[in-house]
């Protein structure tokens, strides 16, 4: 197994294109939870993937619930990012098989994935606090080469 990288309901097809174009370069599994913002096929995707995207692992899942019953991770692959996270990003040890988990660029993770997983939530250090967030395609880019320290 190898590290994933797992979208729920991702709502920008560019920075869904940016973010199989990493897990490509990283060889990366890339995971789609419905409902999506955009139709995979969007040019817009396939843009940002550049001629890269045929090449993206690519699997879909039409609901966290789904996503969970086809899966069934251990709570320690999961490493949830949100801005609010207690943990920085940097403290973890990232098993071979972990699950880097982002949430909708305008809103972050549903509350309810949350909940459940609180104890899993990291986040990206920041100095200014003028910048409420990062973009997504620059976060899962950050995250997955952490989680990918000293293994490459």
């Amino acid at each position: 197994m190898s590290l994933s990288i797992v979208l729920v309901q991702p709502e920008i097809p560019g920075n869904t294109g940016a973010v199989g174009r990493t897990c490509v370069a990283l060889g990366m599994e890339l995971i789609l939870i419905h409902p999506l913002g955009f139709e995979i096929s969007d040019k817009r995707v396939k843009r940002s993937g550049l001629d890269y995207w045929p090449h993206v692992h690519l699997t879909e899942y039409e609901s966290w619930d789904a996503f969970l019953e086809a899966r069934q991770p251990r709570p320690g692959q999961l490493f949830l990012f949100e801005e609010f996270g207690s943990r920085s990003f940097y403290e973890p040890e990232y098993p071979d098989d972990a699950m880097l988990i982002f949430g909708q660029e305008t809103k972050g993770l549903p509350r309810s994935i949350i909940e459940q997983h609180s104890d899993r939530l990291f986040r990206l250090p920041m100095r200014s606090d003028v910048i409420r967030s990062l973009n997504l395609a620059n976060t899962v880019s950050a995250a997955a080469y952490q989680a990918l320290r000293g293994k490459i």
